[in-house]
């Protein structure tokens, strides 16, 4: 069965590079994209293995706490 994975932003900041493309497989713990954030560059991980479904951001992209960033097939 399909399961919808959001995966979240944890922190504010921008989106600096996207990692993960759509229809990539991904492992847990791989980068999806990275964030730029106090002058910190912070990956948002794959919480799960899965399949990026959709990238719901683009690089330079102003990102909130809590915004949904991508959805994994999981």
């Amino acid at each position: 069965m399909m399961t919808i994975l959001d995966v979240e932003s944890e922190i504010a900041g921008k989106v600096w590079k996207i990692e993960a493309q759509k229809g990539e497989s991904l492992e847990e713990d791989d980068a999806i994209l990275i964030l730029e954030s106090m002058k910190m560059e912070i990956p948002v991980d794959a919480p799960a293995d899965g399949t990026v479904l959709e990238i719901l951001v683009g690089e330079g992209d102003p990102v909130k706490e809590g915004q949904i960033v991508a959805r994994l097939e999981v």
